[in-house]
């Protein structure tokens, strides 16, 4: 599915957020805190937008993604960058590897996410930490009955102005409206070994930033 949207999936995203998204990836850079040196996994990273910025830190990130379609794009866009293919659950790394793993808008498409967050523990090193850029529930009642029964419905409309395969924001919507809330997601967390887990809330909360530690 993603393979078939990959060659606009940076436009589309940008149009889709009027491009508030690249506040949130700021903001998730941030929550990394690379430092000189570090080596970062990005999960999810399709087409590496979410990786280049960390070559800003001194950091080197690797991006990693199930899908070829969306790796091969992104060496297109991104030659510097070293794309890895890989299954979230199945990391092709050795354990402790990384000081820190990012994944953005990914987890929701783990068939198992507990599984998914206890191999990327595996490979990060004792100390290391974790940042999950995902969406989340709104925590204004009003915002969030109309971004979740407007927005959400309007979502694949608003995609088939530069997506070559708008059904893919179907799932997209959907996927969203199934995610646990902000509480829910700490509490994989910890299922899954990681420590201290903890939120903040970005654009009233349609997106949250989830940190913990190894």
């Amino acid at each position: 599915m993603f393979d078939t949207v990959a060659k606009r999936y940076d436009l589309t995203n940008d149009l889709m957020t009027a491009g508030i998204q690249r506040t949130w990836r700021r903001a998730m850079v941030e929550a990394v805190a690379p430092q000189p040196g570090d080596l970062v996994l990005d999960l999810a990273a399709g087409t590496g937008c979410s990786s280049e910025p960390f070559g800003a830190h001194g950091a080197t990130a690797v991006p990693c993604d199930f899908s070829v379609g969306m790796l091969q794009q992104g060496k297109k866009d991104r030659p510097a960058l070293p794309f890895v293919a890989g299954d979230g659950t199945r990391l092709p790394f050795l354990d402790d590897t990384f000081d820190a793993v990012t994944i953005s808008y990914g987890l929701r498409n783990f068939v198992d996410p507990v599984a998914g967050l206890r191999e990327m523990l595996r490979v990060t090193r004792p100390g290391g930490r974790l940042v999950v850029c995902e969406f989340s529930t709104p925590t204004n009642g009003a915002f969030r009955t109309l971004y979740l029964d407007g927005f959400m419905q309007a979502l694949p409309r608003i995609a088939s102005l530069t997506a070559s395969a708008a059904d893919a924001y179907v799932y997209l919507a959907e996927s969203i409206r199934a995610w646990p809330d902000q509480e829910g997601l700490a509490a994989m967390l910890a299922e899954a070994g990681w420590q201290r887990p903890e939120w903040r809330n970005l654009t009233g909360g349609i997106v949250a930033l989830h940190r913990a530690t190894a």
